[in-house]
């Protein structure tokens, strides 16, 4: 159930199968391989502290299995989850290729399709062009157990699945009778609750395995599109302390008509500076449920909604975070170097190592997929060894981003996306012409920014999940805008100069992304 809906009516019947399939274990080419076989996978949750008993125990992979909810919700190192998990890295069934474990940590799926600013992409690195895109690669991929090479074979199981459900299983109980029955939606048996409208019916008997894949994964997506923070009738967010503290003082949460993320929050920063009087929010107002921390935005939250706010220089203090990190969102989905990996690399190979990486340019990069290129249909056998984990045994292997995905002729899709959001920005830096060659060196290890709010439900942090608590993930912008000053820093996000911080700043800070936390269900 998303956040938006919990003290709502019951979903609409697309939303509720989808999240039937998202839920539906037989997918896996676990499943096709061995029925009657669990995966070792999930036989545990992997958490940054000891693992817990797998929440899917039992069973094969599945869509929650990576972003759960509250499926250890009351366990001791577990805890509510915006639709993410608790590992550095989600496991992945084990197959030949020696993967365990994904290469990047679980983004939470919550507000992942809210309208933004630029043009709209998915995953760290760009590689989907929507969310149709994503569902059906995650299906037929890696994280389901598929190879490159058995793209065809999972579609045919997935049709398959659809086909033969007897309507006997756990989900078919909760979820209104078999998919042929639910998914034809012509059956006067069928509860409203999950008749489907016209346009999310099939016939599944006299239609093709691509027909049926595609109507599950239209209904998948439907149902990820539609988890969302808690909005009012305004679309205004109001759930989390520092939204109620900007409705207590009479200040804009969310931007005019025509406004941009970015000028909505200069104005806000501006407007908040000359608030005299501060109207704070007790813990008299409100109570958590879910996160151990007071519901209170004070002193200290407002003192760290400045420092996000505010750019920094040498006479001023700033973390400059909302440059990327835009309200009332807190995220401007674009594409940025923060130093991560390059710091992650040297740290295990050495200092100056990423900086004597060779990476190729375009032309000899797209020449050479498989030695530079994560694989694909059409080049199975790619390394990915600028798409891997740092490996101390073996260096020059790391992951580049965005760099993987841009101007890669085998992710032809989101092309067009990806330099429209690029050129708008490296426009400043960029003294030639607009071209793929230009643009790939601004891609070097840049990832997507995330979504700040409610990370109480999401930790670990970063692309790698690195950091295990915010205060870790905040105090690390000390050290990667001191190297960018010094001109350290590979491909450097240019935001990064107008950081300024102090020790004592990141308590501050820490205090107002966590007045970003809510409730969510």
């Amino acid at each position: 159930m998303t956040g938006s809906h919990a003290d709502e009516s019951p979903d609409p019947a697309e939303i509720a199968i989808g999240e039937r399939f998202f839920l539906e274990t037989r997918f896996a080419q676990a499943w096709y391989a061995h029925p009657t076989m669990a995966e070792p996978a999930l036989e545990y949750t992997l958490t940054t502290r000891d693992p817990m008993r797998g929440a899917f125990a039992g069973k094969t992979m599945n869509c929650r299995a990576c972003h759960m909810v509250d499926e250890h919700a009351k366990d001791i190192n577990g805890g509510m989850r915006s639709y993410t998990d608790f590992a550095h890295r989600s496991l992945v069934p084990q197959r030949k290729d020696g993967q365990h474990v994904t290469a990047r940590n679980s983004i939470s799926l919550v507000n992942i399709s809210v309208p933004r600013d630029n043009d709209t992409v998915f995953h760290f690195d760009g590689e989907f062009n929507s969310m149709e895109d994503l569902v059906i690669a995650t299906l037929t991929g890696r994280n389901y157990g598929w190879l490159q090479t058995e793209k065809n074979m999972a579609m045919k199981h997935i049709a398959n699945v659809i086909r033969s459900d007897d309507g006997k299983g756990e989900l078919a109980r909760e979820f209104g009778g078999s998919y042929r029955k639910i998914l034809t939606g012509t059956d006067v048996n069928i509860k409203t609750d999950f008749r489907l409208p016209p346009e999310y019916r099939i016939n599944v008997m006299h239609s093709s395995d691509h027909e049926i894949v595609s109507a599950v994964v239209k209904l998948i997506s439907v149902y990820v599109q539609d988890l969302s923070f808690t909005r009012n009738d305004r679309d205004e967010y109001n759930a989390s302390p520092y939204d109620h503290f900007l409705k207590k003082n009479g200040l804009p949460r969310k931007p005019a008509t025509g406004e941009t993320t970015a000028v909505y929050s200069q104005r806000l920063a501006g407007l908040v500076s000359r608030v005299k009087f501060p109207k704070f929010v007790t813990k008299q107002e409100g109570k958590f449920v879910s996160h151990q921390q007071a519901f209170i935005f004070g002193e200290k939250e407002l003192a760290g909604m400045k420092l996000f706010f505010r750019k920094g220089s040498n006479k001023d203090n700033g973390g400059n975070c909302v440059a990327c990190h835009s309200a009332p969102h807190f995220s401007d989905f674009g594409f940025h170097n923060t130093g991560l990996t390059q710091i992650t690399y040297d740290q295990v190979h050495g200092q100056e190592a990423f900086n004597k990486l060779h990476i190729p340019d375009l032309e000899i990069r797209n020449k050479n997929h498989n030695m530079y290129l994560p694989a694909t249909a059409k080049h199975p056998l790619a390394s990915g060894k600028y798409r891997s984990m740092i490996n101390q045994d073996k260096p020059g292997i790391t992951d580049l981003g965005l760099w993987n995905v841009f101007a890669n002729p085998d992710i032809p899709k989101p092309q067009s996306k990806l330099k429209n959001i690029l050129c708008q920005q490296v426009k400043q830096q960029l003294a030639k012409d607009c071209s793929e060659a230009n643009l790939l060196p601004f891609t070097i290890a840049a990832f997507k920014t995330p979504i700040l709010r409610d990370l109480g439900h999401s930790a670990p942090y970063m692309h790698s999940g690195k950091f295990t608590n915010l205060k870790e993930a905040i105090g690390f912008y000390h050290v990667s805008s001191s190297m960018a000053k010094s001109s350290q820093l590979r491909n450097a996000a240019p935001k990064l100069q107008q950081i300024n911080l102090i020790t004592e700043d990141i308590d501050a800070l820490v205090a107002f992304v966590n007045a970003l936390n809510e409730d969510y269900e």
